[in-house]
């Protein structure tokens, strides 16, 4: 944007295109939310997603995003804590709950989402329901103590006994 203000002002203006930048997030963002604009930017995310490196990249980036999101079904479904005979305690989010079916005989598992030094990377470790504990936590809760460093962990942790039954396997 510097040339474009250059030729139309006559002179540089640090942070002009910066202002620039912010104001056009701040407009697609006011538009996406009504009707017709709306549906423009989806079908413009329609087209970028049939772009083969955008689509490997984007979808799982927008995917992890809207895990943080509570209105999202297929996100994080609570905070965790696993007793890991081989790591100790391990703080996660469940992303599911499911069977495993061996043949001649059934385990409850659940995939536990570990962030590593930064919220959106982190591994999954699949437990035995038996080793999981479901904190009183909320996922906000859950980011902030990621966040922090642990910081943000309250004195005393509680686990929510009726939890267990009330999740569903999906």
């Amino acid at each position: 944007m510097g040339p474009l203000y250059m030729r139309w002002l006559g002179r540089e203006i640090p942070g002009l295109g910066l202002l620039t930048l912010l104001f056009a997030v701040l407009l697609i963002g006011a538009l996406a939310n009504y009707g017709w604009s709306q549906r423009v930017l989806q079908r413009g995310e329609t087209y970028l997603m049939r772009l083969p490196v955008f689509r490997a990249i984007y979808g799982p980036i927008k995917q992890l995003v809207g895990a943080f999101s509570p209105d999202n079904q297929l996100g994080f479904k609570k905070v965790v804590l696993v007793d890991d005979p081989r790591l100790g305690f391990v703080l996660g989010f469940l992303t599911k709950r499911f069977i495993l079916d061996r043949g001649h005989d059934s385990e409850e598992l659940v995939a536990v989402y570990v962030p590593t030094n930064h919220i959106y990377l982190g591994d999954i470790h699949i437990y035995p329901l038996s080793v999981v504990s479901f904190l009183d936590l909320s996922i906000q809760e859950g980011v902030q103590i990621f966040l922090t460093g642990g910081m943000a962990l309250s004195g005393e942790l509680r686990v929510e006994k009726q939890n267990a039954n009330r999740l569903e396997i999906e």
